[in-house]
């Protein structure tokens, strides 16, 4: 039932803008976009948090373009304070998912007068309808084969996601749709001195050794290494690099699962999921020598802050979702396993067959490159 509530919700809201865009006069194709008149700009990048650090390249290079516009983020809630103090952003507004408070929304969204609205990453049926009924002129997004795209200001030529070598490249391809240079845009998240020292204050005297992150949870299970593995991993390393210490990063939902893992590695593992805020977290990873994640939205952040990776890949593609730049600092293990119709989309099994050997050799490797252990 709540299935079919939800088609008909899309359809009567489908039929409702069709007829809002066809009564709408204004000019508002890409051939009639002047980025002169822009004072006012929308932001969105709804979904989850890797996807938003990702954003924030697109973020940094519309901010460069449009140095004096009100430039407005609209954000997952799970992840707005992660935001409110990012240079390339004026303000934030926190969205529910889905279609929780979709209205009240629209009313919030009105009040900016948007003239422009970038669609760096959001859900459908949901984000382009937001943006054109924020009232913004202009709206842009790429990948743009949803039904909705009629409310598009670049509905034509049709582009699908295959056509970007990787999620940082389609979110600067739309803002390249509104004049922005987008050449050596990079991610960045702001780590506000206050946040730094709440970091800086959990560590301790563990600051004064090489700290190595282990970020063990994910979205799906197949984007999450074994408990074991990491564990393993531990050990062999802290016999090889007896002054490091390794930090254990996550949501609190994570936290019962990296306490098994800090139990298995002994005191030398600190649980930090659950333990800061979630504004905290770019913080404590730059204070990381190495970070040791699967697919997940805290190896974004480790790329965005410029501390090196050992990033394990199955179900997902690094070349698509692993780091887009700087791959001298950023290794990748990727042991394809390809899904079929008898495979849950959250089985484990290719991450299982990431071997400790493997990952071991690659950590390795990374602490010569950047001198971050004594053996």
């Amino acid at each position: 039932h709540t299935a079919v509530r939800l088609r008909i919700r899309e359809t009567l809201l489908y039929a409702t803008l069709r007829l809002l865009k066809r009564l709408d006069g204004r000019r508002t194709s890409r051939a009639d976009f002047d980025p002169a008149q822009v004072r006012s700009i929308l932001l969105i990048s709804s979904t989850a948090l890797g996807d938003t650090v990702l954003s924030t390249a697109a973020m940094n290079a519309v901010r460069r373009r449009y140095p004096e516009a009100r430039i407005v983020a609209l954000i997952h809630r799970a992840y707005v304070k992660l935001f409110r103090n990012h240079p390339a952003l004026d303000d934030v507004i926190s969205y529910r998912g889905g279609w929780r408070g979709f209205f009240g929304l629209v009313r919030i969204l009105r009040w900016y007068d948007f003239d422009l609205a970038l669609i760096l990453h959001g859900n459908e049926p949901q984000a382009t309808p937001l943006a054109y009924l924020s009232g913004a002129r202009f709206i842009f997004k790429l990948p743009n084969r949803n039904r909705f795209r009629f409310l598009l200001s670049n509905a034509e030529p049709l582009r699908g996601r295959e056509e970007f070598r990787h999620g940082l490249d389609q979110r600067l391809a739309v803002a390249g749709l509104a004049d922005v240079p987008t050449v050596g845009a990079r991610m960045s998240l702001p780590s506000p001195p206050a946040i730094g020292r709440l970091a800086d204050d959990w560590l301790g005297s563990d600051r004064s050794h090489p700290l190595i992150g282990f970020q063990s949870g994910a979205s799906s299970r197949s984007r999450m290494w074994p408990e074991a593995h990491f564990a393993e991993l531990a050990r062999r390393l802290a016999l090889r690099f007896p002054d490091i210490g390794f930090v254990l990063t996550g949501s609190p939902d994570e936290a019962a699962r990296c306490r098994r893992i800090a139990a298995a590695v002994g005191p030398t593992a600190r649980v930090a999921a659950g333990a800061l805020p979630i504004e905290a977290l770019p913080a404590l990873v730059a204070r990381l020598t190495l970070l040791v994640s699967g697919d997940t939205g805290t190896l974004h952040l480790a790329v965005a802050m410029d501390v090196p990776t050992v990033g394990l890949f199955a179900v997902s593609h690094p070349e698509i979702s692993g780091a887009a730049y700087d791959l001298d600092r950023h290794v990748a293990i990727h042991r394809p396993y390809e899904k079929n119709v008898t495979t849950k989309s959250d089985d484990p099994e290719g991450m299982r067959r990431i071997g400790v050997d493997a990952v071991e050799s690659a950590v390795v490797a990374q602490l010569a490159r950047i001198g971050g252990s004594r053996q």
